[in-house]
């Protein structure tokens, strides 16, 4: 089967999921490209900002059930937030073994100006969908990703891995490995 089948192949349906789905792409790549213009973060780390900002201090598993990211993808991130200072990591007092995340006065100061992410946007729809049409999408969603052979993939936060990541500022030392 050729890759691009011929015009009278071409289903309104299937020009229409297309269509929605670059409007989310760019919704969620000029977000992320003005976050970093302006605010000097991405997108995905403005994300993880506005999640630490309306709670008690959050272990790195909270955190990434707050942005609805793995663990593992969630980690580098809030890495990346730590060694600019923006986020504070330290010992739980109730628990030694807990690690807990919160915004430093920096990180605050930077959400005070910065906009909605459009991550935050696009799960605000999603949570507003009827229950039986975010299951349709899910199951169709899977779908798509399986018949491009996509499932093995390591799913990121939205561009965090594209773009690059601005340096610590240079009156701090790198975090210490």
């Amino acid at each position: 089967m050729p890759i691009h089948p011929p015009p009278e192949r071409w289903t309104d349906e299937a020009n229409g999921v297309l269509d929605d789905l670059r409007r989310i792409v760019r919704a969620l790549r000029e977000s992320s490209r003005h976050a970093e213009s302006t605010l000097g973060v991405t997108g995905a780390q403005l994300f993880a900002l506005r999640a630490l900002a309306d709670s008690r201090p959050l272990s790195l598993n909270e955190l990434a059930a707050r942005t609805r990211t793995h663990q593992s993808t969630v980690s580098v991130v809030a890495g990346r937030l730590v060694d600019r200072g923006l986020v504070r990591r330290t010992r739980s007092e109730s628990d030694g073994r807990r690690i807990e995340l919160t915004l430093t006065s920096r990180g605050r100061a930077l959400l005070e100006r910065a906009p909605l992410a459009a991550q935050d946007k696009l799960i605000e729809g999603l949570d507003s969908m009827p229950r039986k049409e975010r299951e349709h999408l899910a199951i169709s969603l899977r779908a798509l990703v399986r018949a491009m052979q996509l499932e093995d993939e390591a799913p990121a936060m939205f561009f965090e891995d594209e773009e690059a990541t601005p340096s610590p500022s240079p009156k701090r030392a790198p975090r210490a490995r």
